[in-house]
């Protein structure tokens, strides 16, 4: 059905009310429909409404290097930020914030429990979705973790530091990882840009993402 027919039914405005009760992976797919829906399920504000909506988050503050950060809802978008103490230790951490220290050190980039030293703070990964409920979560690149995270803080907000908000990947290097997905996904810079926000630039799990959506679409779009 072509884009003047859909429009011809419904207005703009009924359609973004419809549109704005989908989850992100739901209003992914609406967006391969059709033009009109394309252009209400790429708005940022609805993006960011059905991003906090499984979580039942207050608010957002800040934006992503890319608005792909809004079209993945896991637990992996979120993370506890923890200021290190001299008492802290990586199974201490583990056991208050109740995670494993393997996914403390993956989060945070470590080789070993020794980096704890040499940081001011650590990002906790989120155990448990309850801890978002009614919370404010703020958009964060971690040059230490190496990754975009929505940041949740327990004891206030954050201290303005500028380390923990910069840029972790340099642009050329990151234009080097685009252009080797692109080439690999044979597909566009936008949706190149998408996968690499998803995969954290890693290649096997853009490519293995990738696939796994084509295949949803071969299935359910005609």
């Amino acid at each position: 059905m072509a884009d003047e027919e859909w429009g011809a039914q419904l207005s703009e405005e009924v359609w973004r009310n419809i549109l704005e009760r989908l989850s992100v992976a739901e209003l992914g797919r609406a967006a391969c429909v059709c033009r009109l829906w394309n252009s209400i399920a790429s708005d940022t504000e609805l993006q960011i409404n059905a991003f906090k909506a499984p979580w039942k988050l207050k608010e957002i503050i800040g934006r992503p290097s890319s608005r792909s950060f809004w079209q993945v809802t896991s637990l992996s978008r979120f993370a506890i930020s923890h200021k290190l103490k001299r008492s802290d230790t990586m199974a201490g951490l583990a056991i208050k914030y109740q995670v494993h220290v393997t996914d403390i050190k993956r989060l945070n980039n470590m080789m070993s429990d020794h980096g704890i030293y040499s940081r001011e703070r650590l990002l906790i990964p989120v155990s448990k979705p309850d801890i978002l409920v009614g919370g404010t979560c703020y958009i964060e690149l971690d040059i230490n973790a190496k990754r975009e995270v929505a940041v949740l803080y327990l004891d206030g907000a954050p201290d303005g530091k500028p380390g923990y908000i910069a840029n972790a990947i340099p642009e050329k290097g990151k234009r080097r990882l685009l252009e080797s997905m692109r080439r690999s996904l044979q597909t566009d810079d936008g949706t190149a840009e998408y996968y690499f926000s998803i995969s954290n630039g890693d290649l096997r799990t853009a490519f293995a993402q990738f696939s796994q959506d084509l295949s949803w679409e071969q299935r359910h779009v005609s």
